[in-house]
């Protein structure tokens, strides 16, 4: 099944080429963007939503695509980066590490379980400090050998959140802010997901995304905003940005079952709406 076709100009904006869509037109009727390695002359062109974009002489603001989904969630969520001591969970290329310290970060903690994966001019920011072949699940707060930090970003593969998360807490100065990529690919049995490693139901999505919530409500984290991410993973399967609060010892709410109702109906809402802007399907 072939994904929706939307506006030239929306697609430019979402994948960060572009602030604005006056900005992706102006470069459109200037004969700078291209799709599929076809000119694109009309901002109100539709195209599929997987086409390939390529504008002359631009380049993606950070250097790993998984920047774009960080700054997602920054303006999804309200988020204030400024002087914030990040742990970069599953750094990769550095795609959330670079995007954090364009919008103000003072410090990122880059970790991966891999090695060699981290863009260069990262590698010699002083306010990065790299932390590679790193198993994230035993770091303690003494491997951290620098400023204690207060937000965290994860996107993880081949693992669940359930397995990072409750090392994380420990890590964190509360009150404490997290930004995670829920994937379904990892979090779903194997039967929900297809051969291909996709899964397309969107009713597995919201299962996963209900069962996920509630069981980082029951380790004290405060669900702040759900969404999804602006591009697909691997294979092109969705996946969902979380914004959770670590508040500070004694400000928590316990939930109640107006709280797990209300949660339930976000996952469901937002599963449905990701399912509509990525397939056109969500029934």
């Amino acid at each position: 099944m072939s994904l929706p076709k939307e506006r030239i100009d929306v697609l430019l904006v979402e994948q960060g080429y572009y602030e604005s869509r006056e900005k992706a037109k102006a470069a459109i009727m200037a004969g700078l963007v291209y799709a599929n390695n076809e000119p694109i002359e009309k901002a109100g062109m539709k195209i599929p939503r997987d086409a390939e974009l390529k504008v002359k002489g631009s380049v993606h603001p950070y250097v790993g695509r998984g920047g774009l989904k960080l700054e997602k969630a920054i303006r999804h969520f309200g988020l204030d980066m400024n002087q914030l001591v990040m742990l970069d969970i599953g750094s990769s290329t550095g795609g959330f590490t670079d995007c954090a310290l364009q919008h103000g970060a003072s410090h990122v903690y880059a970790i991966d379980v891999g090695y060699n994966q981290l863009d260069w001019s990262l590698r010699n920011d002083e306010r990065v400090t790299v932390m590679e072949r790193t198993n994230f699940r035993y770091v303690t707060p003494e491997d951290l050998l620098g400023p204690v930090p207060n937000f965290a970003s994860i996107d993880v593969s081949f693992i669940s959140l359930r397995i990072i998360l409750p090392p994380l807490l420990a890590l964190l100065q509360k009150p404490a802010d997290i930004v995670a990529l829920i994937k379904p690919q990892f979090e779903a049995g194997r039967d929900k997901v297809g051969k291909s490693g996709v899964v397309r139901d969107w009713k597995v999505h919201k299962d996963v995304l209900q069962t996920m919530l509630h069981f980082s409500s029951q380790l004290g984290l405060t669900l702040k905003g759900l969404t999804f991410s602006p591009i697909t993973g691997g294979e092109g399967n969705i996946e969902f940005l979380a914004h959770w609060r670590l508040e500070a010892p004694g400000a928590a709410q316990p939930e109640n079952d107006k709280a797990s109702l209300e949660l339930d109906a976000l996952a469901e809402e937002v599963a449905k709406e990701a399912a509509h802007t990525f397939t056109g399907n969500s029934s």
